[in-house]
């Protein structure tokens, strides 16, 4: 039995690295140890989960979905009412076909040319936020929120301009999003009542979907250059398309995983070349590190911590036998530490290559559709940081989400160097 307890609110409010450090131990003595599941309101108990930390038997997992589901929930570990698990999972709560024919259409809009344009926007918002930051942080002390005045903002006004948000409901997609991410954090809530925060979770999602539904109207009635209306009109070569509900969902998605998870990655960055600074001087004096560069952001950062998986049937992983119905939890963070896989894996080295992190997911058909163009994302915003703030500074320790899963950072305060 092991005294490490992954369900405990306390384990996730522990620094960075003594959870890595039980995640070591869990690889090397348990890893597939059991646990019991979160108490959510209004949910019967469910029998536990087993917690898989190794990188290889996620892989084997994740790229068996023939063998462990998603449609039973992937991003919740109790068992959610399927309504539920659908409207707020979109696409990665779903198993072919039905994922499948989602996936087909949203793809026909994720073009070429529609990646040049948001990393044409995103270099231009980064600039602009940097500079206001500048102006604010010269004005007062000399420093300023890092999280508040450039890594939040940033991804929300990139996907909010891509899908045509108007600029009067940007502030409430981050708050809504927010909510849904806020892994039950009081402070993010507002509240620490359970009952509170499942009200407040089910309303940010309505709301979301509300403001996409209003949306969707206008732009079958006045189609624009934007996301949402390439996401309504767009049809199959047989005219399938996207049902509102279905755009509702994947709306949500695109808020939370490409909003929160950017925005942990780009905050997480800034912490790391902070705490390694010779890796910042590295890729700024050789721009050519730069696909190696975001990938270690990324592997450093795993901003989603896990993604659940649910054993079809009998079946066998890394020498452990799984039953049908058993839930296994896949700590990405975890797996992204996994020293037979990575060489130092506790040392943040932007020229590291290969680099088979996880922090997208794991190979299988539930892969992040987002993921080129978040490493876009990435690449620009460091760019910009590094030309306009070379020797941004970390002043403190950053305030850290409450959260099992997302790996976030609320505040962190920065001085100009």
């Amino acid at each position: 039995m092991t005294t490490i307890d992954l369900t405990a609110e306390e384990f996730w409010a522990l620094p960075p690295a003594a959870r890595y450090s039980a995640f070591r131990t869990l690889r090397r003595s348990d890893p597939f140890a059991f646990f019991a599941e979160p108490e959510v309101p209004y949910i019967e108990a469910g029998p536990g989960y087993f917690a898989i930390t190794r990188h290889a038997d996620i892989d084997a997992i994740s790229s068996s979905p023939e063998l462990f589901c998603s449609g039973k929930g992937a991003v919740s570990i109790p068992d959610m009412p399927v309504e539920l698990v659908e409207f707020y999972g979109s696409m990665i709560s779903l198993d072919d076909p039905r994922h499948a024919r989602i996936r087909r259409i949203v793809s026909l809009t994720f073009t070429p040319k529609m990646l040049d344009q948001v990393v044409d926007s995103v270099s231009d918002l980064a600039r602009q936020l940097l500079l206001e930051a500048r102006k604010k942080a010269e004005a007062g002390d000399g420093t300023f929120d890092f999280v508040k005045e450039v890594a939040a903002p940033l991804p929300l006004k990139v996907i909010c301009q891509m899908m045509g948000i108007p600029e009067a409901d940007q502030a409430l997609v981050l708050e809504q999003s927010n909510i849904i991410l806020s892994g039950g954090d009081p402070e993010v809530l507002g509240t620490d009542s359970q009952d509170d925060a499942l009200g407040l979770f089910l309303l940010a999602g309505q709301t979301l979907a509300e403001l996409m539904h209003r949306l969707a109207a206008e732009r079958r009635e006045t189609p624009t250059d934007d996301l949402t209306s390439a996401l309504v009109n767009a049809n199959t070569d047989d005219g399938d398309a996207l049902t509102d509900q279905e755009l509702g969902s994947f709306f949500i998605l695109l808020c939370v995983a490409g909003n929160e998870t950017t925005r942990n990655a780009i905050s997480q960055g800034v912490l790391a070349f902070d705490q390694f600074p010779e890796q910042r001087q590295r890729w700024i004096a050789d721009p050519a590190l730069t696909k190696s560069a975001v990938e270690e952001v990324v592997r450093w950062a795993t901003p989603v911590t896990w993604m659940r998986r649910t054993a079809t049937q009998d079946v066998e992983v890394g020498g452990h036998t799984f039953h049908e119905g058993d839930k296994v939890i896949m700590f990405y963070g975890s797996a992204n530490r996994d020293e037979t896989v990575f060489t130092d894996p506790d040392t943040f080295d932007v020229a590291r290559w290969p680099n088979p992190h996880l922090g997208f997911g794991a190979r299988g058909p539930h892969f992040c559709l987002g993921a080129h163009l978040a490493r876009r994302e990435i690449a620009v915003a460091f760019q910009s940081i590094f030309e306009l703030m070379p020797d941004l500074q970390v002043v403190g320790e950053p305030d850290r989400l409450l959260s099992s899963f997302v790996n976030g950072i609320k505040r962190m305060q920065v001085r100009l160097g």
